[in-house]
């Protein structure tokens, strides 16, 4: 499922990422206009997630957003049906770009022994850290 998040949802795109999805974030591209959002999700046969009722309403497929805590609203995506998992890395969380296993030499500031992998896209270097054990509990909270 490829998706594009407006702009008030760039905190949930990152959740998504992590849980594998195409999360495309309007902001990322430039874009705020309603009707070029509209015009990507087109472009792109993106769904189109938002916490603007108008907006939802004019996309052929939407998902609309009401809760304002990221939490709350991967709540109601789950409700929704998407599958809020962790995946083994495969997107990039600042950019959306896919991620491959670096085979060269880790970052001076990653664990010794953690896999790393690399953004095709910006470069950035990702590795289960902390933050990835702070999403999994985020996760895990929401499944109760």
């Amino acid at each position: 499922m490829a998706l594009l998040l407006d702009v008030m949802l760039g905190k949930l795109a990152t959740y998504l990422r992590m849980c594998g999805y195409d999360a495309a974030y309007a902001l990322d591209r430039g874009i705020e206009d309603d009707d070029e959002i509209l015009e990507l999700t087109r472009a792109e046969g993106r769904t189109l997630l938002t916490r603007d009722r108008e907006l939802a309403a004019r996309a052929d497929d939407s998902i609309l957003v009401e809760s304002l805590d990221v939490s709350d609203q991967l709540r109601e995506l789950r409700g929704k049906g998407l599958d809020l998992s962790l995946s083994e890395p495969s997107r990039c969380s600042d950019c959306n770009g896919t991620l491959v296993r670096d085979a060269g030499r880790p970052p001076d500031h990653a664990p010794d022994g953690k896999a790393v992998w690399r953004c095709r896209e910006c470069g950035k270097r990702f590795w289960k850290g902390s933050h990835w054990a702070s999403v999994e509990r985020t996760l895990e909270e929401i499944r109760r």
